[in-house]
């Protein structure tokens, strides 16, 4: 199955309702930037990034709510 890479910019008050999107899900998802990879399902992990970046999330299925969560986010 192939795995879609979103990149998207996060706030502080996204974080809450992306893990919770991501929680939802019945697969793995990573959100990283440079060397640095967590579980979007990881509210601390998610949490300790720097928001300043742009995040990119590998999806390991599909999940439509995700999706238009990721979409309303998505960067360039």
């Amino acid at each position: 199955k192939e795995m879609k890479e979103t990149r998207i910019r996060l706030n502080m008050d996204d974080v809450h309702d992306f893990v919770k999107a991501a929680t939802k899900c019945d697969f793995d998802i990573d959100v990283r930037y440079n060397r640095f990879l967590v579980d979007a399902k990881s509210i601390l992990g998610v949490l300790s990034m720097d928001l300043g970046q742009i995040l990119i999330v590998k999806c390991h299925g599909e999940n439509s709510d995700f999706d238009s969560f990721l979409e309303k986010h998505k960067v360039a």
